[in-house]
């Protein structure tokens, strides 16, 4: 055999291995391979539409960010595979029964030999971002969409597929609402366990504190030192203690990939001057103006803008208690009274020191903080959890689908 014969017989075997997934399920493991073919070929591509014209009613209407409010009319009804035209265009959404969808939002029709479903777990793995087609606000086309070319087997095999990764699906889904409900009874319990605005006892009480009395009311700057802490760009300063972002910063489009933003330091220098110890607290003076954490050695994950303030107590007092009394009261007049600024709200030390806090026995704040660090480390590891969930269906989904280039051709 010439090597021009041995070199075409690897060409084909190399492109027949690619159209098999490195993982199948037992009754398909000696049936033909996937065929490539392009979006066009699978499904029409359906544009969205005004829905101002019509009244209120019980047909959801959706864009590109989700579900936006309900009609009396349906543009489609049956099973669908939206996309962002603009906007938000890396979040796939799966519909069935009767819907609406407005301009920035395409959705899928009149299908060929797939199934809805198993489209839509092609349009979970494909990275959109990177078939965009504007340099500001990101934007798909139905030409550009209808080029990309997927592998598909025959609809035995994707019902199959598509019935496995439901089922995770599923099973993420509920362990999403035990971590919703867990946050819920965390939030419920930290109002019951302060006292309200006006009230001297709190509505819940652990049983040996019950008969302890009253609680006090205090400013924090009377019982604490507030100092105001500034970083540093990363522009100016490129050494010392990172200072991060979450991840999860968004921004009204799109998610944003923040390794390429700016990033705030602490430099060493700073770092020392401000003199961060265990039991200080930190707390957001812009950004997220509020959020707070206590100083552990480690820098926390907050939202910061440029600056930090830190408390320091001078009297014995619990200061988780203040990071959880700070989040019962997000949100709410007493606190968003003492933000300053048109735009970007910031919260300076002289209106933080304002802040009345409620206070009890050192044991009886130290009894409640045990007792929501508690619930902090539950929902820690549920979260753990539908990570890990996540993670799995992510690999089973590169091993159940042939890899291919998702770049059209």
């Amino acid at each position: 055999m010439s090597n021009k014969d041995s070199g075409a017989m690897s060409e084909q075997k190399n492109e027949k291995d690619a159209l098999v997934p490195r993982l199948r399920f037992p009754e398909f493991r000696e049936t033909e391979a996937w065929e490539i073919k392009p979006f066009a070929q699978l499904f029409t591509i359906g544009n969205g539409r005004d829905y101002k014209h019509l009244s209120s009613g019980d047909i959801p209407v959706y864009g590109s960010g989700g579900y936006m409010l309900s009609v009396n009319d349906y543009l489609h009804d049956g099973e669908s595979v939206c996309i962002g035209r603009k906007g938000t265009i890396n979040n796939p959404i799966f519909l069935s029964g009767k819907f609406w969808t407005v301009d920035t939002l395409f959705y899928t029709h009149s299908f060929k030999g797939c199934l809805p479903h198993f489209i839509y777990l092609h349009f979970q793995c494909i990275d959109w971002l990177k078939h965009n087609e504007a340099g500001g606000i990101p934007s798909l086309s139905k030409a550009n969409i209808e080029k990309i070319k997927v592998a598909v087997p025959k609809p035995s095999e994707q019902q199959k597929i598509a019935d496995c990764l439901s089922s995770l699906d599923d099973l993420i889904t509920a362990e999403t609402q035990k971590l919703d409900a867990l946050k819920t009874h965390k939030q419920g319990l930290m109002q019951q366990l302060f006292p309200r605005e006006g009230e001297t006892v709190p509505r819940l009480r652990f049983p040996e504190f019950r008969d302890a009395g009253e609680w006090g009311e205090v400013a924090l700057g009377e019982i604490a030192e507030i100092k105001l802490g500034k970083m540093l760009d990363s522009k100016k300063h490129t050494t010392g203690n990172l200072l991060p972002y979450l991840n999860n910063l968004s921004v009204r489009w799109n998610d944003v990939d923040t390794a390429n933003l700016p990033k705030m330091y602490f430099d060493d220098d700073e770092l020392d001057r401000f003199g961060l110890s265990a039991d200080d607290v930190v707390v957001c003076e812009g950004g997220e103006p509020g959020r707070s954490a206590v100083w552990d050695g480690r820098l926390p994950d907050l939202k910061f803008q440029k600056a930090i303030h830190r408390v320091r107590f001078n009297i014995p007092f619990e200061p988780h208690l203040l990071v959880f009394y700070l989040k019962s009261i997000a949100g709410t007049p007493r606190f968003e009274m003492l933000f300053t600024g048109g735009g970007i709200k910031h919260l300076t030390g002289e209106t933080f020191a304002q802040l009345k806090i409620p206070v009890t026995s050192h044991t009886e704040q130290q009894r409640i903080a045990n007792c929501l660090r508690s619930l902090d480390d539950l929902i820690t590891a549920q979260s753990q959890k539908i990570d890990a969930l996540k993670t799995h269906k992510q690999g089973l989904m590169q091993q159940l689908f042939p890899v291919l280039d998702e770049a059209p051709a």
